[in-house]
């Protein structure tokens, strides 16, 4: 059981202070802070001080990968996770005073991240690159300070990170920054909506055009504006970001409480887009239904953790794997792709997902869906607007994201007010997209992002096709349809599924609850409850079948028979069974007799094995004080083991000295008597010309 609390964070001092005074020297310890007594300062807010200026936040690669993943679900908690015990990634959090947990009753703990830790946490691929969080990481020291300075009431003084803690409560709230929005001036919010028309970035220039502002301060880089205007005004409350070098950004959370009350503004000019859509039946002739990506996603990480098939963190996923698993379970390898890169964000790839402790490993089966379509709508994972969507692909420092974000909700909002349970023809959903006053914002955003990043412009309308015919079915989100066309292309319709529909609404999507079953003796078929944990802790000993609307799982008994030679224990894979669905009896039984110990046998180290026919030679060479540590005792009937270490010489030698010669393959070994010959070259070449004949002598007359 995982939760989300809705209250912000807590700040780190206060964190501090409710710390046991074991728990806090014991901190201060481990991480070398030195408290000084003279200071007025009290010793948490010291200790906060030199926590906030520790790289691993702000670097963290110095952290093991599971506990990254960990920290990146927190965040995404908005600082609040509430999980049903503590997860083994926890420990390297906690040991560097980033993440605290405390209990919650009823074998729940809350994990804490603070506000200064949030505001300061680098992005990653499943973050939307256009929210507030994300944009203060990044903001230049002049934004971050002016609000901190702002929601502080007094000049922020360093380290700025904990005096941005009381803006990131309000920011960080949704109902408090739509509270703060209201207050703004009639100027104020009218550059904010301007801003958010022109597809909610625009440029310095175009910013003074929004203010009206007449004067021009030019630097090197171009105009800059004032410090006293109305953008400065809005960029020290948080609500436009600006982003190096000539880029101002209204974050998503902004846009989206100032574009709900335009709403009411397109209604009129989308009426007669409407009542085409609703007044007629536009089912076509023939139709791709989309599935559950759930299951889908889960049978992509069990495969991915076959030998062969490893993925490095952090780098894009080789295509070469892609196209492995597109063959393999016979989809579409763009589908696949988006999945393999929304399963990677939302950390079902890591190894740190078996764990039952904190999400994904927590979560069941049919929760997947949500979590995947939310990754995809944060956009920091996939980007319809390039060639190679794959965020991973790039490198770090040139993630830049494009505005395919906006179109993403565009189309969203179409579909919220379009799709109930009708098919629409793309024509018409097209015609009520154009409507939009953002499009051409978007448009001149798409072409400066192309040219910023060095990529071909594409169109918006463009890049809501790639939206509708390949992403949102690939989500489970659309069903599409096709009819024959007099001339051209296909007439190509869509529909919103049950699934889909709940999830654009933001509603849970339905699922019928059925449990894990066994099919026969051999198929076990996972239910939307079954915990990703509990799969994956099976995975040493399936095989991964049929991946549809849901997912079957091979445990027949030759993969048993795998799994307990690779050295499982027949009750733990009874229990990693039985978490799942129960057993049915064809498998109960192979276990019980898998169980049964018929012998045991006791293995011991030798060199080689002698044998000797004769009883009471065997007898003299394991009793004679010269030989008997030659052997291991007891030793097998028909000879004896030679003892680990010796050599052949050593054993000839011994053997010859109570009568017994030592043979091998056919000939006879004859033990050095005295020291190898002299290193010198002729000397060596003298003497292994005179005896090597008599050997040959020796051993011909003994034959």
């Amino acid at each position: 059981m995982v939760g989300v609390r809705s209250r912000p964070p807590l700040r780190l001092v206060d964190i501090l202070k409710a710390l046991p005074d074991a728990e806090l020297d014991s901190l201060v310890t481990r991480l070398g802070v030195r408290i000084d007594p003279a200071k007025r300062l009290d010793p948490p807010a010291q200790i906060a001080r030199a926590l906030v200026s520790l790289p691993d936040i702000r670097d963290p690669s110095r952290l093991p990968q599971p506990s990254v993943e960990l920290l990146h679900r927190i965040a995404e908690a908005r600082g609040t996770l509430v999980v049903s015990a503590v997860p083994p990634a926890l420990q390297p959090l906690v040991e560097r005073g980033i993440v605290f947990a405390r209990s919650e009753g009823k074998g729940h703990v809350e994990l804490l991240l603070p506000a200064a830790y949030l505001v300061q946490l680098r992005s990653w691929e499943g973050e939307d690159p256009r929210g507030i969080r994300a944009l203060m990481a990044q903001a230049p020291f002049e934004t971050v300070s002016a609000i901190a300075g702002h929601y502080l009431g007094r000049p922020a003084t360093p380290p700025i990170a904990l005096s941005l803690e009381p803006a990131w409560e309000l920011l960080g709230d949704a109902e408090k920054l739509a509270e703060e929005i209201d207050k703004l001036s009639p100027t104020e919010r009218r550059v904010l909506e301007g801003v958010e028309q022109l597809g909610g970035e625009v440029d310095t220039e175009e910013l003074l055009e929004l203010e009206r502002e007449p004067l021009r301060l030019r630097t090197a880089s171009g105009a800059t504006p004032s410090r006293r205007g109305v953008g400065f005004s809005l960029e020290r409350r948080g609500l436009l970001i600006p982003v190096h070098p000539n880029r101002h950004v209204v974050p998503t959370e902004v846009a989206t409480i100032i574009g709900a009350t335009r709403n009411a503004e397109r209604e009129a000019r989308r009426e007669q887009v409407r009542t085409f859509v609703l007044s007629g039946d536009h089912a076509p002739r023939r139709a791709r239904f989309s599935q559950d990506p759930a299951p889908f996603a889960m049978a992509l990480a069990l495969a991915v953790r076959e030998p062969g098939n490893e993925v490095r963190a952090g780098i894009g996923t080789p295509k070469s794997l892609v196209a492995k698993l597109a063959t393999r379970f016979g989809r579409d390898p763009a589908h696949v792709a988006l999945l393999v890169s929304l399963s990677r964000a939302v950390g079902l790839w890591d190894a740190s997902a078996i764990s039952a402790s904190a999400p994904p490993g927590s979560l069941a089966l049919h929760e997947l869906g949500p979590l995947l379509f939310a990754a995809w709508r944060r956009g920091g994972a996939w980007d319809e607007a390039r060639s190679e969507p794959e965020m991973l692909r790039l490198p770090a420092d040139q993630r830049d994201s494009s505005a395919s974000g906006v179109v993403r909700e565009l189309v969203l909002e179409a579909l919220r007010d379009l799709g109930e349970s009708r098919w629409i023809p793309w024509p018409s959903l097209e015609k009520y997209l154009r409507t939009d006053h953002r499009i051409p914002g978007v448009e001149r955003l798409l072409r400066r992002w192309a040219e910023r990043v060095g990529v071909e412009a594409i169109a918006p309308m463009e890049v809501a096709r790639r939206v509708i015919l390949e992403s949102l079915p690939a989500l489970g989100i659309l069903d599409l349809g096709e009819d024959d066309a007099e001339a051209g292309e296909p007439l190509i319709a869509l529909r919103l599924t049950p699934r889909g529909r709940a999830l654009v609404a933001g509603k849970a999507p339905p699922h019928d609850g059925a449990a894990s079953k066994f099919l026969d003796t051999h198929v076990l078929r996972l239910g939307p409850t079954a915990k990703v944990s509990s799969i994956f802790g099976i995975f040493g000993f399936v095989d991964v079948g049929r991946a549809a609307e849901t997912l079957d799982l091979i445990v027949a008994p030759q993969t048993l028979a795998r799994a307990l030679s690779a050295g499982y224990e027949a009750d733990s894979l009874r229990q990693r069974i039985e978490a799942i669905a129960p057993l049915p009896e064809t498998l109960s039984r192979t276990l019980a007799a898998a169980s049964v110990v018929v012998g045991r046998g006791t293995f011991v180290s030798a060199s080689g094995f002698l044998w000797v026919d004769d009883a009471n030679v065997r007898e003299l060479l394991r009793t004679r004080r010269s030989t008997s540590e030659l052997f291991l005792d007891p030793s097998p009937q028909g000879g004896l083991l030679i003892s680990p270490q010796v050599d052949v010489d050593r054993l000839a030698r011994r053997c010859r000295t109570v009568g017994v010669e030592i043979v091998i393959e056919g000939q006879v070994v004859r033990a050095r008597t005295m020291p190898p010959p002299s290193s010198n070259p002729s000397g060596a070449h003298r003497k292994s010309s005179t005896r090597i004949p008599r050997v040959e002598k020796a051993r011909s007359g003994e034959e």
